[in-house]
């Protein structure tokens, strides 16, 4: 082989090998650590960027998109001694990346490792009952404890959300039987206040019922009252008008002998009509005096007028 074009050649891999260690290129939402000679030199942020070869060293990629993690199931003791699996997700982002890189070894294991050591002290405070209830609770305290140790991390945790909780199976038939038992006895409560306001509706239904009754029959009383007093007073006003024109014609001239005349009139007619209507008759022993009789009947007459 030519020793020229070999030399060419053997340039040529060289430059490619210095290009190679010298120039990087760095992506958008990402960030180089640079070592030089093992020690921190700076930070590579998204672009092209030329190294000093054999001297210059790419020692960390970090990416700073907002990553998730998924958190591992783990036993955790209710403040009741209840064992529950709880597992959860951390949504958490690089913002310094020379402290990710030298703060901690391993801040995505150190932030899974401090959550489920922070939630297990978090259930471990609180009931079993409590643990469904106060999920937003739970969260904010474990979100509190992380992003207070990861400030020196360089990183941020945006939110810490429990995926699941599950307790033994036991203890979920329990449950679900309390729960049977509640929902029956508001079941029960529901009824019984129907039935009470049914039976106080009924009964003030029943009240004003009698009521409106009573006060219908006091007036119908009322009405037949004033009727009656009406119709009395009718009568007498009528009865009180016959006697006095009964009077007035009696002391006109010949009204006497015309009151003599219907008092024997009156007389024939009754005692008639006593002989039709009754088989045992007690009679006066003048009764074929007719005159006599009159005679005393306007008699009476007089004297209860002078009275």
């Amino acid at each position: 082989m030519n020793p020229a074009l070999f030399a060419v050649i053997i340039i040529t891999v060289l430059t490619l090998v210095v290009l190679a260690k010298t120039a990087t290129i760095v992506p958008q939402k990402n960030e180089y650590i640079v070592e030089r000679l093992g020690k921190y030199s700076r930070t590579l942020s998204a672009g092209f960027h030329i190294l000093i070869p054999f001297f210059d060293k790419v020692a960390y990629k970090f990416m700073l998109k907002e990553e998730v993690i998924n958190i591992p199931s783990q036993t955790c003791i209710t403040k009741d001694n209840v064992t529950v699996e709880v597992d959860g997700i951390i949504y958490l982002q690089v913002q310094d990346s020379k402290l990710a890189a030298y703060g901690i070894s391993d801040y995505r294991d150190a932030a899974a490792q401090l959550a489920q050591t922070t939630l297990r002290s978090c259930i471990g405070r609180i009931d079993l009952d409590k643990t469904f209830e106060e999920r937003e609770q739970i969260n904010s305290i474990v979100v509190e404890a992380l992003d207070e140790a990861a400030t020196s991390w360089g990183i941020k945790l945006h939110r810490y959300e429990v995926s699941d909780i599950n307790p033994p199976h036991s203890v979920k038939q329990a449950m679900e039987a309390q729960m049977t038992a509640e929902r029956a006895k508001r079941a029960e409560i529901a009824k019984s206040e129907g039935d009470r306001q049914a039976t106080i509706n009924r009964a003030e239904g029943d009240r004003q019922n009698a009521i409106l009754r009573s006060e219908g029959e006091k007036q119908r009383m009322i009405n037949e009252a004033e009727g009656q007093a009406e119709q009395i007073r009718a009568v007498a006003s009528a009865t009180a008008e016959g006697l006095r024109m009964v009077a007035e014609q009696m002391a006109e001239q010949g009204g006497k002998d015309a009151a003599n005349l219907r008092v024997a009139e009156q007389y024939v007619e009754q005692f008639g009509k006593l002989a039709q209507e009754t088989n045992t008759l007690i009679i006066p022993g003048n009764t074929g005096d007719v005159s006599s009789m009159v005679a005393q009947a306007l008699a009476t007459f007089e004297s209860v007028k002078r009275g």
